[in-house]
């Protein structure tokens, strides 16, 4: 497989270009745009995703819509094996912002046929069965923000980095040179949630890695910070909309 970029498609034909690529643990792939539109799907490992102010997290069963020159970088956890449609923006976004997408068994082999490169003239037909794939799939809430403040932004990655850490919010507040109130200020006002929340999707998040590695989510809850399985499976429940089982298609 190649890890190079192909040429992008023409941006005032319906064409499309795939990709079949493979990454090492902890590949880092800098900040980048493409003229084209962008799907991407890792059939097997996981992906973190930064765009702008968001990090996305993509596990195996999702992908990620990236509109045409949008700016964002690549983080592989674990060994990634990754498909990649790029389509041109002759093609109307179905999505105006980047969204993690729910991958059905359908969009799963269209993505691996075009990776294929050998679709020829039913490129355009797969191509037009992809985009109603991305536009008609379910849309995942697999993100977290990323503040601009240096501290807010410190104690994000901490929390992201070591999720089974307990460390209070008071101790936070000196730790990084606040007053309590004032982190709590600047928290919901960078990241739109409390402390405990924030905490609470991070590992959230983090869990998303370790479950689709193939840990137990007996082991995962604990691993991440929670005090009981239960508590993990109704965080994650609240918040993804499903039990770790059920995302997972377990």
């Amino acid at each position: 497989m190649t890890n190079i970029t192909p040429k992008m498609p023409n941006a005032d034909k319906l064409e499309s270009v795939g990709l079949a690529s493979a990454y090492d643990p902890g590949t880092y792939i800098a900040p980048h745009t493409h003229t084209a539109h962008q799907i991407v799907h890792a059939i097997s490992g996981t992906m973190r995703v930064s765009v702008h102010d968001m990090m996305w997290f993509v596990p195996p069963g999702r992908a990620l819509w990236i509109p045409a020159m949008t700016m964002h970088s690549i983080t592989c956890v674990g060994p990634v094996d990754m498909r990649t449609s790029y389509l041109s923006r002759a093609y109307p976004s179905p999505h105006a912002n980047v969204r993690v997408v729910s991958v059905s068994s359908l969009m799963r082999e269209v993505l691996v046929r075009l990776a294929e490169g050998h679709g020829g003239h039913l490129n355009v037909l797969l191509a037009d069965l992809l985009m109603n794939e991305i536009k008609e799939g379910k849309l995942e809430p697999l993100s977290i923000p990323i503040p601009s403040d240096p501290r807010i932004a410190r104690l994000a990655l901490h929390l992201q980095t070591t999720p089974e850490d307990q460390t209070t919010l008071k101790v936070w507040s000196t730790r990084l040179g606040y007053s309590e109130r004032s982190l709590i200020r600047s928290i919901r006002a960078e990241t739109g949630m409390t402390f405990r929340e924030l905490r609470r999707l991070s590992r959230v998040m983090v869990a998303l890695d370790k479950l689709s590695a193939g840990q137990s989510v007996t082991a995962t809850a604990f691993n991440v910070g929670f005090e009981t399985p239960s508590s993990f499976i109704h965080a994650f429940r609240t918040l993804v909309g499903a039990t770790p089982g059920q995302f997972l298609g377990r």
